[in-house]
């Protein structure tokens, strides 16, 4: 159990857990809420304009890479988190001010989606090579596993809170605490001791940026072969959670219990592979292969399983290998990499991940229901209806309530979880 959380021996990394948990609740809130109004509010369960809505969130990371690798590379850490965390926290306000004021538009929160994103590009690989000086390179791997296994803890419980607080005093108040959450980050961070931190070589001002991050990534084979592999993985595996409800509703005619019973076994299956990976002492390239695998068995297990437990124990083992995968590609690109160079190849890896797990549907053609369904089978039209094991179902979208969003977010995030 200590090894476990050997990494939480540094007082800085302390004060930086806990604040990021109390942050990731904020921002799980935050997600639920701002689908809530758009799907709503201001429009009428309208998707795409859901699907612009996360996509301007998503796409500051990619635009923006170029320039926030070597943002991570060239400042001092505590500097720009400070910056983003700050930033992200004022827009999170001024959304819910809008919200409550009743003044709020849909392209309103398309800007704020968006200037949130940007913020985030720049966090995101700042975030992930300053752990490594708050504990140093020995507890490096589970610092990351032990990050994880936070994000996952929040994800179980924004989303719960989140819906509690749209049904009892509006979609505003989510947005607002979300806001002040951020406050904890920035209150750790000025608590920090700074002679603790072990400050790493910085870039020089000559660098070129991001050519030069490719170049040092193109000249690694190892570093290579490890950015292939989430992609591998994020394109053509990760998108198994989305199709949890289908299974459970047209497989196995399971009711919403059954369903959230589902959900809530895969977050477990997460939370158990993130605490894996902080038991152990060093990732290696091994640890690797046996993940994907694991992972690809899993995922044939749930295609194949016969009734609902063993498909809920597949479920189990899908949500456990890729958190212990995609922790060890984290750890051995920052520890095989060198210092100067850890932010722009963090970066690279981020901007990869999110570009795999944007394919969610390129595998829908696959025969054999249970098959189609657990890569992405949609469900088959016919004349306004949708038919499902013989029961024709209205087309109407159904009506979301605040708890069924909550519900709804309990899928792990394939996304969010590469990044």
């Amino acid at each position: 159990m200590l090894r476990t959380f050997r990494s939480l021996r540094s007082f800085n990394f302390r004060l930086w857990t806990a604040a990021a948990l109390v942050s990731n609740v904020g921002t799980w809130m935050q997600r639920v809420a701002q689908d809530w109004l758009v799907l709503t509010q201001l429009t009428h369960h309208d998707a795409s304009a859901l699907g612009i809505a996360v996509g301007l969130r998503f796409a500051p990371q990619l635009l923006l890479l170029p320039w926030t690798e070597l943002a991570a590379d060239r400042l001092n850490q505590r500097k720009p988190l400070m910056f983003t965390q700050a930033t992200m926290g004022v827009l999170a306000v001024a959304l819910g001010v809008l919200t409550l004021l009743g003044i709020i538009r849909l392209w309103h929160v398309y800007l704020f989606a968006f200037l949130s994103g940007s913020a985030a590009a720049l966090d995101a690989p700042v975030r992930q090579t300053f752990v490594a000086e708050m504990v140093g390179d020995g507890d490096l791997p589970n610092a990351v596993a032990l990050n994880s296994t936070s994000f996952n803890a929040a994800q179980m419980i924004g989303p719960a809170v989140a819906g509690l607080l749209i049904s009892r005093v509006g979609i505003g108040w989510a947005f607002l605490l979300n806001g002040l959450s951020f406050g904890a980050v920035l209150l750790s961070i000025s608590l920090f001791r700074l002679p603790e931190l072990r400050t790493r070589a910085r870039a020089d001002c000559t660098t070129s940026g991001f050519l030069e991050g490719l170049r040092y990534v193109w000249r690694r084979p190892d570093l290579r072969a490890i950015l292939v592999m989430p992609f591998l993985v994020g394109t053509f595996g990760l998108n198994f959670p989305i199709f949890i409800a289908t299974m459970a509703v047209n497989v196995f005619h399971a009711d919403a219990r059954g369903f959230g019973l589902l959900s809530s076994l895969t977050a477990a299956g997460a939370l158990a592979g993130a605490l894996l990976a902080a038991s152990q002492n060093k990732p290696s390239p091994a640890l690797l292969t046996l993940g994907a695998a694991v992972f690809g068995l899993g995922c044939t297990l749930a295609t194949f399983a016969p009734g609902y437990w063993s498909f809920a124990a597949a479920l189990m083992v899908t949500g456990a290998a890729p958190l212990s995968f995609t922790n060890a590609t984290n750890s051995i690109m920052q520890l095989s990499t060198e210092p100067a160079m850890r932010g722009r190849v963090m970066a690279l890896r981020v901007g990869i991940a999110l570009g795999g797990a944007t394919d969610r549907g390129s595998h829908r053609r696959l025969g054999g229901q249970p098959f189609r369904t657990a890569l992405g089978a949609r469900h088959r039209r016919c004349g306004g209806h949708r038919r499902c094991s013989g029961r024709r179902v209205s087309s109407e979208p159904p009506r979301r309530t605040p708890a069924r969003l909550a519900i709804h977010y309990l899928r792990i995030t394939p996304r969010d979880r590469l990044a």
